[in-house]
């Protein structure tokens, strides 16, 4: 596709730099290349999914630092209390679960592997917990944006169920609520290095 619209530049260079004027305004391309990396930019496949795997903090920052990952946010997923302090997630009564929102490049890291990376994490075995962290707000989730992506996500979970003589407690379904954590919760491990 990409060598597709590269072999149209080149056919429509002249065509394309007048048209690129008007869209961008003020902005002036000194050549083809530069053109093609400013399109290309825009043209980014950005993909969107939110991964609960015990206490946000750690989920966030290791995705954080994912080649490709161009966005994390730490916030509340799947319950049922709209916009939800942290206080009240605690009591196991809200049903959401800790979570990161990753945005992420499509053309740079996949979904796939993203996700191969996530169940590297966590222990998709445990219900209600990760490590020390005890909770309904602690449990292991997959939850989707684009239903698209489901059968790639069935694919990872279908892997994880061979290396376990466990179930797999790991929730997968679609994004229902999604609520910003406080901002003393944000990029919390960046700002606070153990």
């Amino acid at each position: 596709f990409r060598e597709e619209i590269r072999l149209w530049f080149l056919r429509k260079k002249i065509g394309m730099m007048f048209t690129a004027r008007l869209f961008y305004g003020s902005i002036h391309f000194l050549n083809l290349e530069s053109l093609n990396k400013l399109i290309f930019r825009e043209m980014r496949i950005m993909k969107k999914i939110v991964l609960a795997g015990g206490c946000f903090w750690g989920v966030e920052e290791y995705m954080s630092r994912i080649e490709g990952v161009v966005d994390t946010k730490v916030g509340y997923a799947n319950g049922t209390t709209e916009n939800p302090t942290y206080e009240e997630v605690c009591t196991n009564i809200t049903g959401h679960a800790e979570s990161c929102f990753v945005k992420f490049d499509e053309n740079i890291i996949s979904l796939e592997d993203l996700l191969n990376r996530f169940w590297r994490i966590i222990d998709p075995t445990l219900q209600n917990r990760q490590g020390p962290d005890i909770g309904s707000q602690y449990r292991t989730g997959i939850y989707y944006i684009d239903k698209k992506d489901l059968p790639i996500i069935i694919k990872t979970f279908e892997e994880q169920k061979k290396k376990y003589e466990k179930r797999i407690v790991t929730e997968v379904e679609a994004l229902k609520a999604f609520y910003d954590a406080e901002e003393y919760h944000r990029k919390y491990l960046k700002k606070n290095p153990v």
